[in-house]
């Protein structure tokens, strides 16, 4: 068998790693967007022909790990996606959601290019593909074997990063000889407040492992809810400001939603009103709330008691246009939850571009931001901002709290692949990083027992 990396190769977002089996069958794992500044041409372009995929299987709806799906279906795609039944139902409204960012912003790009006469950019799908890939999804539950041609077959095992995340463990018969592939997907950690710690997976003979955080250790997660009420009091009561934080719409928009539900329910949250201000956080919570499966004891039982783990007094959900940008207008201390993680689309850009700039207001930092994204700028305390052509100085205050990170740090991940008798593991690819945090990531792993690492360019290929 063969494996080649076509994205997440030395860069975080991207994943796309393209199994062909002995019989010449091409099985692409994970079909994700790239993201940031300058990923325009490596969107556009696969490196190897979409008509040639039999099979997709993904590890979970992060859309950068399912975010060019649709574009794969636009160029000819037309076998069947494997994912777990919650994976299948967050595709269902991220890839639509996805499409139309897709046609939004090709739609401004454009206006300017004719202004100044220049050719009309494509766009990369739109809503009518999202909805073609979407019929291609079949839901496999975790530890089903399913067979994808004779002597090759894959598993899903749970990894606790997001709702429906799974290992992909595949196996396959070469020359009579029984081997083995498991991709990680991304690696959850083992306190998430709302999901399942990641689980252990069968003894492998060779891995994809991410390594998003290979470099460094995640705060102490203890003090997380005295942290956040810590900046809320401050930024809302003190300052009179408002609290932007750019999150993810699924897993850490929930989380940071039910750690502040508890705060409330606990009596210790102010009378400010909080707002989830994304139409995707909003369908994805409704999701959330529909595979209860999935979560850990302790927030079902905070749910037997409290009714509701993502709902309370002072909590509104918005949907409309006119009311976001109301917000915008708006004096009153609060607190702002609004997508994209990373600030690179969605509304989040708005909030952060009409607030940026009061000194009394706050920007919290709660997940992963690539180096080219507008998210880590502000992370760094860049002193100015780009954002819709317009330069903004940044003078809120800036938070970082990583303990809301969903990717597990080095120890995590060390901890996760424990499950291995690393002496049996002929090779690990490191995936899903930054070259520099691979690189360390590498030294870690070799200290405790694995003998050969690959950190894999972009489109690098090996037998396996």
């Amino acid at each position: 068998m063969k494996v080649q990396f076509y994205g997440a190769a030395r860069r975080v977002t991207g994943s796309k790693h393209l199994l062909t089996t002995e019989r010449g069958t091409k099985i692409l794992l994970d079909c994700g967007l790239f993201q940031g500044i300058g990923t325009t041409e490596l969107n556009m372009s696969f490196g190897f022909n979409p008509k040639d995929v039999d099979v997709v299987i993904l590890s979970h709806a992060h859309i950068d790990h399912t975010g060019l799906l649709p574009r794969l279906v636009r160029e000819g795609f037309n076998g069947t996606v494997y994912c777990t039944p919650a994976t299948e139902s967050l595709c269902g409204i991220m890839l639509l959601d996805s499409a139309r960012i897709q046609e939004n912003d090709i739609e401004r790009v454009n206006k300017r290019r004719k202004r100044r006469g220049e050719p009309l950019l494509e766009v990369l799908y739109e809503e009518e593909d999202a909805k073609k890939a979407l019929e291609l999804m079949k839901p496999v539950g975790y530890h089903i074997k399913h067979e994808i041609e004779e002597g090759v077959s894959f598993s899903f095992y749970e990894t606790g990063h997001i709702l429906g995340s799974a290992g992909i463990y595949v196996e396959f018969t070469e020359d009579t000889h029984k081997k083995s592939l498991f991709i990680t997907g991304d690696i959850g950690r083992p306190d998430d407040k709302i999901l399942r710690k990641p689980e252990a997976f069968p003894q492998s003979d060779y891995i994809i492992c991410e390594s998003t955080y290979g470099d460094r250790l995640h705060s102490p997660s203890i003090d997380m809810k005295a942290r956040l009420l810590s900046i809320v009091r401050k930024t809302c009561l003190e300052n009179g400001g408002k609290l932007i934080i750019p999150a993810f719409s699924v897993d850490r928009t929930q989380e940071l939603i039910y750690a502040l539900d508890t705060l409330e329910s606990e009596g210790l949250l102010p009378k400010i009103p909080v707002y989830i201000d994304s139409p995707l956080s909003v369908k994805a919570t409704l999701v959330m709330r529909k595979h209860e499966e999935e979560f850990n004891p302790e927030i079902l039982e905070y749910i037997k008691r409290d009714g509701d783990a993502f709902g309370f007094e002072t909590l509104h959900y918005i949907t409309k246009v006119e009311d976001s940008k109301a917000l915008n207008f708006s004096g009153e201390p609060c607190v702002i939850i609004s997508a994209s993680g990373m600030a690179e689309a969605g509304r989040i850009k708005h909030h952060i571009k009409n607030n940026c700039e009061n000194p009394n207001n706050t920007i919290l930092i709660v997940g992963y931001c690539s180096p080219n994204s507008l998210g880590y700028q502000i992370k760094n305390k860049a002193e100015k901002l780009r954002i819709f052509g317009d330069d903004l100085v940044l003078r809120a205050n800036v938070e970082v709290m990583d303990s809301f990170s969903a990717h597990g740090d080095y120890n995590e991940m060390i901890d996760y692949l424990a499950c291995q008798d690393s002496s049996k593991v002929k090779k690990v690819f490191l995936v899903h990083g930054e070259l520099d945090t691979q690189t360390a990531f590498k030294d870690k792993l070799e200290k405790v027992g694995y003998r050969s690492v690959e950190i894999p360019m972009h489109k690098e290929g090996f037998i396996i």
